[in-house]
């Protein structure tokens, strides 16, 4: 017998059974926000009687999904969809300049992923190594998702970015080029918009890769008020 789901935003439990389809959005079973950059009804959770979905009925929006241990990540588009195999999945999403958290969790798991990890070098995402300027970079952009972990949080412009680090604007343009350039070439989607022109959201949907993959973590944050680890890079 195919069980129920729970989903959590922002501390509150909502329970979604086989009968009927959960939807998430501006207006829905989990009303999300009043932000009018997101859909009024954007993603929708449906039960097939073998397996359970997440799909994307919105037109513009995408979403990052990730298992509970960050080693699996996904990138569902406008008008695709995802089964729910781990028993616990985050949802982030970006609408306007906000950015939302939405967990998942069902009764068992139907798959089971394994992490592998390297003590060697720097930190990794795959084979691409990260210098710790680039860390820190990425932690700029994601401090208020860390910090809250609420539901919903706004990411910093890349002007605040560069000042929280002390960096000239210039500088961190260079850093973020180099960094989505990286994880591009390592399959990641949404960081470039094509040959001749980066992708508009690119700074969300890097904190939406960076923390749901668990890249950077709450705990990374201290590395930012100790800028000896990475100031003398260029």
């Amino acid at each position: 017998m195919n069980m129920g789901l729970q989903v959590e935003f922002s501390g509150e439990w909502h329970e979604v059974t086989p009968d009927e389809p959960f939807h998430i959005g501006r207006d829905g079973d989990l009303a999300v926000d009043d932000n009018p950059y997101l859909h009024r009804q954007f993603l929708r959770i449906v039960n097939t009687g073998e397996m359970w979905w997440l799909e994307n009925i919105g037109s513009r929006l995408t979403a990052t999904v990730a298992d509970g241990a960050g080693s699996v990540q996904a990138w569902v588009a406008p008008g695709a969809r995802l089964p729910l195999v781990f028993e616990r999945t985050t949802i982030m999403f970006t609408a306007g300049p906000t950015t939302y958290e939405v967990v998942v969790v069902g009764e068992e798991s139907s798959y089971t992923s394994t992490a592998t990890t390297s003590d060697v070098g720097d930190t990794t995402i795959g084979s691409v190594p990260l210098t710790p300027s680039q860390k820190a970079m990425i932690l700029a952009f994601a401090e208020p998702v860390l910090k809250g972990r609420i539901g919903s949080a706004e990411i910093p412009s890349s002007a605040q970015a560069a000042e929280r680090l002390g960096w000239p604007l210039t500088k961190l343009n260079r850093k973020l080029d180099n960094v989505c350039d990286k994880l591009s070439r390592q399959g990641v989607r949404g960081l470039r918009g094509g040959p001749r022109r980066l992708a508009v959201n690119r700074r969300a949907r890097l904190v939406e890769h960076a923390v749901a993959t668990r890249l950077v973590v709450a705990e990374d944050l201290t590395m930012l008020d100790d800028p000896d680890q990475w100031s003398t890079e260029e």
